[in-house]
């Protein structure tokens, strides 16, 4: 019992076998349970209830199906050496499927009671979580609707669910920089859109820049903004940071750029060490001119998923540079270790971050 929910519980009779830490793939394997709650227009958000993780039955008219209304996110938990098991800002990551919620209609969740029956589903499934170095349970809330309607309006019943899988590191070359390309044709978002939210169309609509970058052989997507198609958004799955003249410049956030929580810890974490922070429009042009003067120090993107991924190279047409000879730069090591040390319990947590399950 929390509040005004009542969370039962149906347990496996059916364990899976778990994959071996060593050889985890991102996202591939799910644990033996889930959590699951229904909203019923006039009713509210109801029956809480953690089940095995197996299929359902939805209607094939269900609207996420038609019009789109999905949101999710993303978070991790860890086990730290001494066997406890820690969440990192989960209440961000709450706030912000709520702000998500609301952008495309769907109904708020109680994010006291989804913390708590998120806290719940880690402790019935704590086996899962996997202590082999560099590794962590993802966390995956999401929200559908699920009416069965064709007619473009809101639903008037939803899904609010949490899935749990095992994973390692997101790229298989671990803080190795990873190749980015510089998207100057499709635009992701823009403006008084969707671009702050975790909402699927956001990613669906990134998918053909994905595309082109595998092409190139690049990792991940740099995305312009879809007005004058010059100032620096964000890349595909993280928030981008650059280190020009001892100075961190981070694009604002104005409405078409994810408010990511690494970033936000990105940019605490840099005032404590004295070190400069500018959130402000940066060009594409101004990038590459600091690299051409030589003040371009490093460059790295923040997300749940890799925490800090470096960059070591820009590809945009025919035009490109490489950072830091293709090494880690510094500050990138320096952030990556102390965020997960903080996350793996091995660093104090001096901002209150941490949250214990």
């Amino acid at each position: 019992m929390n509040g005004q929910y009542t969370l039962t519980k149906r347990l496996t009779q059916n364990k899976k076998n778990k994959p071996d830490e060593s050889k985890l793939i991102f996202g591939k394997a799910f644990t033996d349970h889930m959590f699951v709650m229904d909203y019923i227009a006039g009713q509210g958000w109801v029956d809480p209830r953690i089940v095995p993780y197996e299929p359902f039955l939805i209607d094939p008219a269900a609207m996420v199906f038609h019009y789109g209304q999905a949101v999710f996110e993303g978070l991790k938990a860890y086990r730290t050496a001494d066997g406890r098991t820690l969440l990192f800002r989960p209440q961000l990551n709450f706030a912000r499927l709520n702000r998500s919620d609301e952008r495309i209609c769907i109904p708020e969740i109680d994010e006291d009671f989804a913390l708590f029956a998120l806290r719940e589903l880690l402790r019935t499934d704590a086996d899962w979580i996997p202590t082999a170095e560099n590794t962590s349970l993802y966390i995956r809330p999401f929200v559908i609707a699920t009416e069965a309607a064709l007619g473009v309006h809101p639903s008037s019943t939803y899904k609010f669910m949490i899935l749990l899988s095992p994973v390692g590191a997101y790229y298989k070359t671990g803080l190795a920089p990873v190749k980015i390309i510089i998207e100057d044709e499709y635009v992701r978002a823009v403006r008084g859109g969707i671009g702050f939210t975790k909402s699927s169309a956001n990613y669906a609509i990134s998918l053909k820049g994905q595309e082109k970058a595998i092409e190139r052989g690049c990792a991940q997507v740099l995305w312009l903004d879809g007005v004058e198609r010059k100032y620096v958004e964000e890349v595909g799955t993280m928030n981008v940071f650059f280190v020009i003249d001892g100075k961190a410049v981070t694009p604002e956030l104005t409405g078409s750029i994810l408010p990511g929580v690494t970033r936000d810890s990105v940019i605490q974490l840099l005032h404590s060490w004295g070190i400069p922070v500018e959130e402000r429009r940066i060009s594409i042009d101004e990038v590459f001119a600091a690299h051409a003067a030589g003040t371009l120090d490093e460059a790295f993107g923040s997300g749940t998923a890799a925490v800090i991924s470096p960059i070591g190279e820009f590809c945009m047409g025919d035009r490109q540079i490489t950072l830091t000879s293709g090494e880690t730069g510094p500050l990138s090591q320096r952030l990556y270790d102390t965020l997960t040390g903080i996350q793996y319990g091995k660093v104090p947590d001096t901002f209150g971050w941490i949250v214990e399950v």
